[in-house]
Order: structure tokens, then sequence, then C-alpha cells
């Protein structure tokens, strides 16, 4: 059954859906938006704080992020994974197209337990590409369909909200709402893809006795920090998706 089936067949085949939401309001929809933007600031601030806490301590054995993360590599046999550095702040990435572990101006270079973190957990992904990870695999499977359905969502939406103005009919608006789905179901996918990077590249930090004691903990609660702010991404996008099912059941029962 397709997402759009599911949600049509819950809208129009019964009742359930709107018993299931009628104690929850389009305003309240909206303040919990706004609740979960609220913590989502807090949670991008204190990764900052923490970022900047942690690029101060150095690693102990000297070496960059880049050349952490070479040898993450080598220590799983990967060898056809090319360490490249990329401009900007935090906007490392793995990406398998080009089979390249992307680090940024502030993890390439720096000698800090906050880079040799970062660096790490991206080519934890690496590793994730390399034996299959069915959730990594599914996510790269749903980049481009979110990226055609974020791209349309919202006009989807509102052509679907005057539509049922003048008509009545919510097909338009629950395509919409199937569309913001999309979104959604990818943000969930990437909890288990994120926080599954973190452990491997904290596994290897203490196997490997790359960091010990209190450095390996700053390695933790740096990772920590950033995947929480994937966390409430997928909060945030559940919140969208439950915002715009109130807007329009909210305007049915009008």
């Amino acid at each position: 059954m397709t997402l759009f089936n599911l949600l049509t067949t819950q809208a129009y085949q019964t009742g359930y859906a709107d018993s299931a939401i009628s104690s929850f309001t389009t305003s309240e929809a909206f303040i919990l938006t706004i609740i979960i933007a609220v913590v989502g600031f807090f949670v991008q601030s204190r990764l900052q704080s923490v970022f900047r806490t942690y690029s101060q301590v150095m690693f102990p054995g000297g070496m960059t992020g880049a050349e952490v993360a070479e040898k993450m590599l080598r220590d799983h046999n990967i060898h056809n994974v090319k360490i490249t550095h990329v401009r900007g702040h935090l906007t490392d990435h793995f990406d398998p197209r080009t089979m390249t572990v992307n680090l940024s101006d502030s993890v390439y270079s720096s000698r800090s337990i906050a880079a040799a973190a970062v660096a790490c957990h991206e080519c934890g992904h690496a590793i994730q590409h390399a034996q299959g990870y069915a959730p990594l695999e599914l996510r790269s499977k749903l980049v481009p369909l979110v990226s055609f359905s974020s791209s349309i969502a919202t006009w989807v939406i509102i052509g679907g909200l005057m539509l049922m103005a003048s008509t009545n009919n919510e097909t338009l608006c629950w395509i919409g709402i199937g569309l913001i789905a999309t979104s959604a179901l990818f943000s969930i996918v990437t909890l288990p893809v994120e926080y599954n990077a973190s452990e491997r590249a904290l596994a290897w930090l203490e196997s490997s006795r790359t960091l010990r004691g209190e450095e390996l903990e700053g390695a933790r609660i740096s990772l920590r920090w950033a995947a929480r702010t994937y966390l409430v991404a997928a909060l945030s996008a559940i919140a969208t998706v439950l915002y715009y099912i109130t807007l329009i059941t909210g305007r049915r029962n009008d």
C-alpha cells in the first residue's frame, strides 16, 4: 500500500483518523512545531559550543582530522575512498557517488579531538557503505524522491487548499501531505544511519587506543550533540505532517 493510499484510506474509508486527531487541533500542532524549532535552536547552539570547546583540546597523537580518517579507513581495509577537503564549517559528509569523505575547513587540517570525532563519524558512513548497511542504502534510494517531493510539496498543499475551499475536494491536499511525509520518512531513516556511524567512530577510537579517558569522552560528547540535531529534525518533520493533517481536517469540519 502506498503512502497516499494509506492516508486517503484513513481519511475517507474510516472515521478513525478524524477521531484520533479530533483532540489535536491545528493551533496545538503549530505550537508543537514552534516548540521543536526552539529545541532545535538550543541543540544547534549547544553543538556549536561543544565543538568550539573540544576544538581547543588537541589530539594526543598530533594527527589532523584527515590523517585520523585515513587511518580509520585503512584499519577497516577500505582503500577506495579518498579523503578530500570542502569549504565551510561542519559541512563534512561522505559521498558514495564519488567515494569520498569530505572534511570541512574546521576538521580537515585541525588537530583537535572534535575534528577527529567528526572525521571518524564520516568514515563510519564509508564503512556502512562498504558493508551494505541497510538503513544507509534505503536513505540513498529515498534521496531522489525526497528532492522531488520537497520542491513541490508546498505548492501542492496550497493548490489543494484552494481547491478544497471551492469544491470541498481534499484529494490534492492529501497528495501534498504524502509528499511532505516522504521528507519525514527520510528524517526517520536518517536516525539509525547517523547514530550507527557515531557508534562505529567511537568503537574504533577506543579499540585502536587512538583516544582514551577524557579525550574519548570529549569525542563522545561531541558526537552525541551532533546526533541530537538529527533527532530534532525528525521530530520537526513529523510535527509538520501533523500540522497539515489537522489543517485539512479542521477545514473539513468548519
